[in-house]
């Protein structure tokens, strides 16, 4: 078990850190962080600091080109009504394919027939900064597992939420799974 503060820095914005006093706690080797991740901080022990640079290969990925896709606006009416409280630019929907898989698309256009949806991971094709900091590693007790969530958080389509995946899983602090 390993516990860091951190601070992950994109297009010279803080995208994402750990709270003061709250650090990342995860299960070395499990897949619930990045690999390149995990391998950066491999052997370091409490107090050490480490600052490093993953490339999209390295983190999400590239952007792909064919998970932009045009959708037809009348897919987002509820009881009848365009569900225009999440029909703007930037706002994140959930929504399944035609298998029945759950995906987070980020809506970037929204025209009078249809909605342009981004499915690619957000920090796809994104150059990931970290500055890290370890402040805990010991043995794994048995308490650890229990709350370890099983959800494949590797797989970019998490929805796990709070349901005992614990406070900081895959990388947020917010009690909602960024996949990272």
């Amino acid at each position: 078990m390993v516990g860091v503060d951190y601070k992950l820095t994109v297009d010279g914005q803080i995208a994402d850190q750990s709270r003061p006093g709250q650090p990342l706690e995860f299960i070395c080797g499990t897949g619930m962080l990045l690999p390149k991740f995990e391998e950066a901080i491999l052997g370091k022990e409490p107090g050490e600091k480490v600052a490093f640079t993953l490339e999209p290969k390295d983190g999400y990925g590239e952007l792909i080109a064919e998970a932009i896709v045009d959708l037809p606006k009348n897919i987002f009416m509820v009881d009848g009504k365009l569900a225009e409280d999440i029909l703007f630019v930037g706002s994140q929907v959930p929504m399944s394919d035609a298998q029945g898989n759950r995906m987070m698309g980020i809506v970037k256009e929204v025209g009078d027939e249809t909605v342009k949806m981004d499915f690619n991971h957000p920090m796809a094709g994104k150059t990931l900064d970290f500055e890290v900091e370890v402040v805990s590693v010991r043995d794994v007790t048995p308490e650890d597992l229990q709350g370890h969530c099983s959800c494949g958080c590797g797989d970019h389509g998490c929805d796990c939420e709070e349901d005992g995946c614990g406070h900081g899983h895959c990388g947020d602090h917010d009690g909602h799974c960024n996949c990272h």
